[in-house]
């Protein structure tokens, strides 16, 4: 996969494209992806997406913004999965946010772009001011030189319609099951394992704290994980365990979130390296505790739970390891997702 982040001057070869911010990668993406690819498939031509950063609601009112379901470097993995052949980034800032809708299909997606085929939820607007909707685009659609459009449904599971808001909403209730029904697999975070204060280690169970991206995580609690931690480049290892993920109430009155996790029968040094956790069950939420050995009790009783949830329900089969994908390989050798 191919991972464009400035504009190209003007593309060579046309391309079947969908657009959006594609967070989550949930199921309802993945099915307009599919599509895009089976399009591009039929006219012979490259299967592309168009995604933004930052997030378009994170320019306009940053304090208003939804919480992020994948991080860049997540969402790009996701898509690599999918194997889509080209990945168009394009900064979100004034002047993109300006640009007229005229000119965004003209200029944007006929020249620069060259699209051929376009796909589009049935909800889509852009330009400035959101002028741009389904009409202009079909009336553009209908010129001899324009863009062969189709229109995709919202996708719905059970009568609920897969949106990264509905998955944002299951897991701020605890609702990981629902989570993830919407998004065809466990709800995940990725990231570096940094230096923390060592407090686990000191009350007897060592954590590995997980660099987060941004400090509004879409969930918080104590929860039942599995671990994947790349071991090579075609290897990866499964490892089981309990994390916390919150602002710890008991060691600070206020702090950002912190994720830490705790492996089972895990004691290797794996500093700097890159995790993805997979959240599979909430054990409870945060609570703040009069002291250290009331908390070390309690994060006893955390373990022994989490180790009878997998008595109870084995090992997660997980038959898209991220890390373990030449997807992922092809990933790593792009230094701006480290």
């Amino acid at each position: 996969m191919r991972i464009t982040r400035r504009a190209l001057i003007q593309a060579s070869q046309p391309v079947a494209l969908t657009i959006g911010n594609f967070d989550g990668v949930h199921l309802g993406h993945q099915a307009m992806l599919t599509r895009v690819k089976q399009a591009a498939k039929r006219l012979g031509i490259a299967s592309c997406v168009m995604t933004f950063e930052p997030h378009p609601r994170e320019f306009f009112a940053p304090d208003r913004a939804p919480t992020r379901l994948t991080n860049l470097r997540e969402k790009l993995e996701y898509l690599a999965e999918l194997e889509l052949d080209q990945v168009q980034i394009f900064r979100f800032d004034s002047q993109f946010a300006n640009i007229s809708a005229e000119m965004f299909i003209t200029h944007t997606l006929k020249r620069v772009l060259n699209v051929r085929w376009l796909l589009i939820g049935d909800d889509f607007r852009f330009g400035a001011r959101r002028a741009g909707d389904l009409a202009l685009l079909r009336q553009f659609a209908s010129r001899p030189d324009g863009i062969e459009l189709e229109v995709m449904p919202s996708f719905v599971i059970d009568g609920l319609r897969v949106s990264s808001t509905a998955i944002r909403d299951a897991l701020a209730c605890g609702n990981l099951d629902l989570a993830k029904c919407l998004l065809g697999r466990p709800y995940s975070i990725s990231g570096r394992v940094v230096n923390g204060n060592k407090l686990g280690k000191k009350i007897g169970f060592p954590t590995a704290n997980i660099q987060l991206k941004h400090n509004r995580p879409p969930l918080s609690g104590i929860f039942v994980v599995e671990i994947t931690r790349q071991k090579n480049t075609f290897h990866a290892e499964r490892i089981k365990g309990v994390a916390s993920l919150g602002i710890r109430p008991t060691i600070l009155d206020h702090g950002k979130p912190v994720l830490e996790v705790h492996l089972f029968d895990f004691d290797q040094d794996i500093y700097g390296q890159h995790l993805h956790i997979d959240f599979l069950h909430k054990l409870r939420d945060e609570e703040r505790y009069p002291d250290l050995e009331t908390l070390a009790k309690q994060i006893e009783l955390d373990v022994a739970h989490a180790k009878a949830y997998f008595a109870r329900v084995g090992t997660i089969p997980h038959e898209t390891a991220r890390l373990n994908s030449q997807h992922d390989y092809r990933l790593q050798k792009n230094p701006e997702l480290a």
